[in-house]
């Protein structure tokens, strides 16, 4: 089962939006090469807003205290716990997540 978002073009390359999936909120990034990728949206330090973070081809930057966290295995750079991952995935224009409570 998988949860429709919106359109990817809602999210300008190179940028983050969070949204409410099944009782979670999720951060989904568009990277410059257009691919999408989705993690926590909530910084486990400080609870920092991480769609506001800057981005590249590989990590996300929290706005709040500057730890990088991998956007493919949610690992932090550092010795924070790692963000969930979301399975994300582009059909046609719609952007598809998996919520967590369907992997279990």
């Amino acid at each position: 089962m998988s949860i429709r978002l919106g359109s990817v073009h809602d999210i300008p390359r190179g940028e983050g939006r969070t949204y409410a999936v099944a009782g979670e909120m999720v951060a989904v990034f568009r990277l410059r090469d257009g691919s999408v990728r989705a993690v926590s949206a909530v910084c486990p330090h400080k609870g920092g807003p991480l769609a506001d973070g800057q981005i590249d081809d590989e990590v996300v930057i929290c706005p709040l205290h500057l730890t990088a966290f991998d956007l493919t295995t949610g690992c932090a750079r550092g010795d924070l716990p790692p963000l969930k991952v979301y399975p994300v995935a582009v059909d046609a224009d719609d952007m598809l997540v998996i919520p967590s409570e369907v992997l279990l």
